[in-house]
């Protein structure tokens, strides 16, 4: 598949196919209708032919390349298959695109620091698992990994610790080395039921883009935990646009991650 994929890459060789397409034909008569030099023309019939694409037949001191159709209905077919991937998955898409335009929007805002000064969002979920587990999946460290920033981000550091004054640090890479981080402090705990805590996104000096003050609230529910996660933003800077206007989508899919991981841990 590759070789067929890398034969038609090229403008030249993609005429020629369509031309055989039509009917076999000489290296002369390829040449002519396509305005190649019949030892161009050689060559790329000669890739097509390595990637199986066309056959060559000698007649007498002629010889004429018909093309092969089976390799064309092979790559189509995966071309299909790929199309089918790609519309199952449009979520994905539609989620950066979403992010896009938030970015743009934000961007229009942001003349000054402060710029989103108070600015409150309020995610709610239901869980299918019991406030306890729920809540260790917020305090373990290492199941606070699992599900704390969306793929393919990789998490390096995080914990909250559960007592007034605790640490609350989350650091993350993504796949080109790029670093974030976030540092702040747990101000209340009521175990199992509600968890204070601010953490400060950072900028790559250490600065403070923004800081965001967080109340988390669990509730036993009949179908197992009511989560409410409220979050008001403050020392907003103008470099935080990017970063503010991916709280939304961000922390709607990483409560997805929970949901998905206390739904199989016990």
């Amino acid at each position: 598949m590759d070789r067929i994929v890398s034969a038609l890459g090229d403008s030249a060789r993609w005429r020629i196919v369509e031309l055989l397409a039509e009917q076999p034909r000489s290296v002369g008569e390829l040449a002519e209708l396509t305005g190649l030099r019949q030892p161009q023309t050689t060559k790329h019939l000669q890739t097509l032919a390595r990637a199986e694409v066309v056959s060559v037949f000698p007649l007498g001191q002629r010889r004429v390349y018909a093309l092969d159709p089976q390799p064309l209905r092979e790559l189509g077919g995966r071309l299909r298959e790929l199309a089918e991937t790609a519309e199952s998955h449009a979520g994905e898409r539609d989620v950066i695109a979403r992010y896009r335009a938030a970015i743009d929007a934000e961007s229009l805002a942001a003349e000054h620091d402060r710029w989103a000064e108070g600015r409150r969002f309020v995610f709610d979920r239901t869980l299918a698992a019991a406030p306890e587990v729920v809540w260790r999946h917020w305090v373990d460290p290492d199941l606070l990994a699992a599900w704390w920033v969306p793929a393919p981000l990789r998490i390096t550091e995080c914990v909250l610790e559960p007592r007034p004054g605790g640490r609350a640090v989350l650091e993350y890479h993504d796949a080109e080395g790029h670093r974030y981080r976030s540092e702040g402090l747990v101000r209340a705990v009521s175990r199992h039921d509600r968890l204070v805590f601010e953490l400060s996104v950072l900028d790559p000096t250490g600065a403070v883009m923004f800081t965001g003050h967080y109340t988390l609230t669990l509730a036993a529910a009949a179908d197992g935990t009511d989560l409410r996660l409220e979050l008001t933003i403050a020392e907003t800077t103008v470099a935080a646009v990017s970063a503010i206007a991916g709280i939304e989508t961000g922390w709607s899919r990483v409560l997805d991650n929970l949901a998905d991981a206390v739904g199989v841990t016990h």
